[in-house]
């Protein structure tokens, strides 16, 4: 039996064989081991607290209260969040949220909307 492969979508070591194809259980990525994997970009990669991938535009939904410097409330939990950007460094997310203006989210608070 040949050795199994990690996902190449996102490194699980835990893909299984289907037929043909190989399945990874975490991501659902489908693919053919005989074929040459496809060099995917290795760009930066930002997962929300539920391991959903996140990209640059996407909506999120803010899953706790947030306290703001400076600020008399926090930002409530349910607020939604449109058109974030990622970046690199702790908190990895910037946007706008209306009555607070710009600041910078850490992904492990929000969900993907």
């Amino acid at each position: 039996m040949s050795e199994i492969q990690p996902c190449p979508n996102c490194g699980s070591e835990y893909a299984y064989p289907s037929g043909l194809l190989m399945i990874c259980p975490e991501c659902n990525h489908e693919w053919n081991p005989a074929e040459e994997p496809k060099i995917e970009e290795t760009g930066l990669i930002v997962k929300d607290a539920n391991g959903n991938r996140l990209q640059d535009g996407d909506s999120v939904v803010v899953i706790k209260n947030l306290p703001v410097k400076g600020a008399p409330q926090p930002v409530k939990a349910g607020t939604k969040v449109k058109n974030i950007r990622l970046t690199e460094g702790d908190h990895n997310i910037d946007c706008k949220i209306d009555g607070f203006g710009s600041m910078a989210l850490k992904s492990e608070f929000v969900k993907k909307a």
